[in-house]
């Protein structure tokens, strides 16, 4: 049978480490035969990257350095991508960051400071990939990222990373009109709560996944692994009818009205 993948140039931003979603993802890119394009930011998360292919037996990669805070340096990274590789098919955008002094207390106490690096990191972020991917992406191709809840309704302490979702949210729809002519999709998932790092910043993570347990329909947690297995849906063939929406995996806690 034919890996839906099968022959792929997939870009993956974000991988933090082994519990990461962008790393579920990337994993499973890869066992349906994609040839995983990796950024990374600084020495610390190239060598996290290199243990992790490694452990993992990845077998079709390669690296470039990226740091999304800078149009200059992303540009420089699409086009090392372009010299090498000519054309990308698809890339996963799993990057947000907020001081953790936002992430607790009241949202208007949030400094203009980390409002503005919220914003420029976990959304703006995003529209700049894109438009350099974009352009390698020649055959159409699918630009998908990562949101969450927090991005369409109030959630305790997630305060600015939910305005900065609010704003992503938004991207993707804007995104999926201007690229949609060259038959390029732009979707996001907004994945339920799981234990990564990241999540555990937000002040009272733990409390907030024992009463997800309680109210979603499927009363668990989402696994990375079906997050990933919805970006392999949104990323392949199988998807090819979808732009400009957010997705929901989270076990249908979405649906409850409180």
């Amino acid at each position: 049978m034919r890996l839906l993948l099968s022959k792929k140039n997939m870009v993956i931003m974000g991988v933090a480490n082994k519990w990461s979603i962008a790393w579920a993802i990337a994993k499973k890119f890869s066992e349906e035969g994609g040839n995983i394009l990796f950024t990374y930011y600084g020495e610390k998360s190239l060598r996290s990257l290199e243990r992790l292919v490694e452990e993992e037996n990845i077998k079709d990669f390669d690296f470039f350095s990226c740091d999304v805070t800078s149009d200059e340096d992303i540009e420089q990274t699409f086009n090392a991508i372009k010299n090498k590789y000519a054309i990308i098919h698809g890339l996963v955008h799993s990057i947000a960051h907020a001081n953790k002094d936002d992430l607790k207390g009241k949202y208007y106490e949030t400094s203009r400071e980390g409002y503005l690096m919220a914003q420029n990191i976990s959304a703006y972020s995003f529209v700049a990939v894109s438009k350099y991917a974009s352009a390698l992406m020649l055959e159409g191709g699918a630009l998908t990222t990562l949101s969450y809840l927090g991005g369409e309704r109030v959630v305790l302490n997630y305060n600015v990373m939910g305005v900065a979702k609010a704003a992503l949210e938004s991207s993707v729809r804007y995104l999926a009109h201007d690229l949609g002519e060259q038959q390029i999709r732009v979707n996001a998932i907004s994945a339920g709560p799981v234990k990564t790092l990241a999540a555990k910043g937000v002040s009272g993570f733990s409390d907030l996944a024992s009463g997800f347990i309680e109210k979603a329909p499927l009363k668990r947690l989402v696994t990375t692994e079906e997050i990933a297995n919805t970006a392999l849906f949104l990323n392949s063939n199988l998807g090819t009818g979808i732009t400009g929406e957010v997705i929901h995996v989270d076990c249908g806690f979405f649906i409850l009205g409180y």
